[in-house]
């Protein structure tokens, strides 16, 4: 029985800001929890404007996100968790800071620049015992969380081969205008950090792939390219990975293939069947077993898994998207924020959301991704 709802704060996500209203869409969706603070923008007036708009006490409308820490940490009524929700550079220094006020974190994708950055808020989150999640999107789709029960079930054996892909266009009709001094933050790789296209869309499919798998990369080899005049960083990206147990794979993603919105595709090949997940139809799965006609598999019908079932929000033919996605996240992680505060032991692994460990693989994985291209797409091995 739920005494309260569950308290949360937000970071950036003000006036303009596309994901932090996805975020707060998602949160509702599941009713556990309410939002009543925030440092939603440096702007004065889109900081007043965002407070306005979603009834948060002026007290608790911050100016900084320092100052916003030190505060909710000395409140009786303090949040239970705080979302980072701001450009990449803003991660570690904000998620350190409410971590150390003993509030657990929720953090959009790339964790941080480093993976020393990633494990010192690992170890200050073991500190000061607090959850920590990193929203990999593509993980909540129900269809991703029948693909993996079925892959940990070995109902399509074991893993040889995996291709994905992860083309956009959005960028293409800045190349020719991006300069030095007028580009989007995340070709700045002082807001960005070293990698563009491989940290946005890279680390998604590389989190997805081990989520579903539990695959992990050995060593990979990678080509970054900067399409344009004015590119900073990259926008094209293929990488060949060979993971530990002698699968292999490769990997392709781009924020200027024209034609293309958001099309993250991924196919695994195991010793006896095949799974096609295509996000763009996040309502359905392809499987093709051995010597058998291929099947779709729909949202919504009793015959999947429980492990997928029970994420269901609408039944089948009403198609759930993205914030239902980030709703079953936050589900888990408000389960496990829930068992935490009861006095329950939480291993974080097992409720279903993307853990900390998982945004420190991604971080790893986009920067020995940069290492190998700068190396001229030498093999470089991970060290995880």
């Amino acid at each position: 029985m739920m005494e309260r709802k569950l308290r949360y704060g937000m970071i950036g996500g003000g006036p303009g800001a596309f994901i932090g209203g996805v975020h707060r869409a998602a949160v509702r969706l599941n009713d556990e929890a309410e939002l009543v603070a925030g440092c939603f923008s440096y702007i004065e007036e889109e900081r007043q404007q965002a407070g306005r708009e979603l009834c948060i006490d002026p007290d608790r409308n911050y100016t900084t996100f320092e100052e916003m820490a030190e505060a909710e940490g000395k409140r009786e009524d303090k949040i239970d968790w705080v979302d980072i929700v701001t450009p990449n550079r803003f991660h570690y220094p904000a998620a350190k800071l409410f971590l150390e006020q003993g509030i657990s974190v929720v953090c959009e994708k790339p964790l941080c620049f480093t993976v020393e950055e990633g494990e010192d808020l690992k170890k200050t989150a073991k500190e000061h015992g607090c959850l920590f999640c990193v929203t990999y999107t593509y993980t909540g789709h129900v269809m991703a969380r029948q693909a993996r029960a079925m892959v940990q079930k070995g109902q399509i054996g074991d893993i040889r081969m995996v291709m994905a892909e992860y083309p956009q266009d959005w960028l293409l009709d800045s190349l020719e205008t991006i300069t030095e001094d007028n580009k989007p933050w995340r070709a700045d790789p002082k807001l960005s950090g070293r990698g563009a296209c491989v940290a946005d869309l890279g680390t998604h499919i590389e989190n997805w792939v081990n989520y579903v798998t539990g695959l992990k990369i050995d060593k990979l080899c990678c080509n970054l390219d900067v399409f344009g005049k004015g590119g900073v960083l990259d926008n094209n990206v293929e990488v060949m990975v060979k993971f530990k147990g002698g699968a292999t794979g490769m990997y392709w993603t781009s924020q200027v293939a024209i034609g293309f919105d958001n099309a993250l595709k991924i196919r695994i090949f195991g010793e006896k069947g095949t799974i096609e997940f295509v996000q763009e139809e996040n309502n359905y799965l392809r499987v093709s077993m051995r010597h058998e006609p291929p099947k779709i598999y729909s949202r919504g019908c009793g015959y999947l898994e429980e492990e997928a079932k029970k994420y269901v929000r609408v039944p089948c033919g009403h198609p759930e998207g993205l914030t239902e996605a980030f709703a079953n996240i936050y589900k888990d992680f408000c389960a496990a924020l829930r068992d935490k505060i009861d006095g329950k032991e939480v291993d974080e692994a097992s409720y279903g959301y993307p853990t900390i460990d998982m945004g420190i693989e991604g971080v790893e994985f986009s920067n020995k991704c940069v290492d190998s291209s700068e190396a001229g797409c030498a093999w470089v091995t991970m060290e995880k």
